[in-house]
């Protein structure tokens, strides 16, 4: 559909002489292959983005941005109102993260979570489109079965990132973490728990048949919270 918002927001960004990056930089979009896919595959965008490009941009006709109907930007001394966005834009969609495209990675290519998390984009096997999503750093596939049956061999996590891995943990969730054993680094999912013992964490799997082991805190090499998780019961 050439005549569509897309395609508008692409102009847009070529009278402002920016690329795809700076301007989802610009509106406050911290996953720019949003804007990027929204141009490419001429998606309609929902209203957090209309919102968050009208938002930034004062000047742009908020009419032009949705209908096509009158110029690009507004008249010099014309303003537009909060009401005008109201009566023009979408009604929200409540979604934490619009057209968020999660990254899915091959972490045994990136040699453990630590080179994950520092050139995983060179080992990106797929994109994962999940609605109302809250925003997630990356996606991996999970091996072995200590939280089986809550989740089993070749599941999907989808993860956040924790960059303070010890006062920014929540104390009972989900992680995956990587720790340092016999000089290797060991990647698993487990649930994270106090310590009796001093600078420790507790790991609990859900699976009974694993006992829980408390580890010193230095052991820690990565960190990130689950914060959703997918399984593919059947490919027919």
């Amino acid at each position: 559909m050439k005549n569509s918002v897309s395609l508008r927001i692409g102009l847009i960004i070529k009278h402002l002489n920016l690329n795809v990056n700076s301007f989802s930089k610009a509106i406050g979009l911290t996953n720019n292959v949003t804007i990027g896919r929204i141009i490419s595959e001429e998606r309609e965008p929902g209203y957090q983005v209309l919102s968050k490009i009208l938002t930034t941009f004062g000047s742009i006709n908020a009419n032009w941005l949705i209908t096509g109907e009158g110029e690009m930007f507004l008249r010099l001394g014309e303003s537009r109102e909060t009401s005008e966005l109201s009566a023009v834009l979408p009604k929200p969609d409540n979604s934490h993260d619009e057209l968020q495209d999660v990254p899915l990675y091959n972490v045994e290519k990136t040699l453990g979570l630590i080179g994950l998390f520092s050139a995983g984009s060179k080992q990106i096997i797929d994109h994962i489109h999940v609605p109302d999503l809250p925003h997630c750093d990356g996606a991996v596939h999970v091996t072995g079965d200590n939280m089986y049956p809550l989740l089993k061999s070749g599941d999907i996590v989808l993860y956040k990132k924790v960059y303070d891995l010890i006062n920014d943990i929540f104390w009972g969730e989900m992680y995956l973490i990587s720790i340092e054993a016999n000089g290797e680094e060991y990647i698993s999912v487990k649930y994270i728990q106090k310590s009796e013992m001093s600078d420790h964490i507790k790991l609990v799997s859900y699976n009974e048949h694993h006992q829980p082991k408390d580890i010193h805190q230095n052991k820690i090499r990565a960190l990130a919270l689950v914060k959703a998780s997918i399984r593919i019961n059947s490919m027919l």
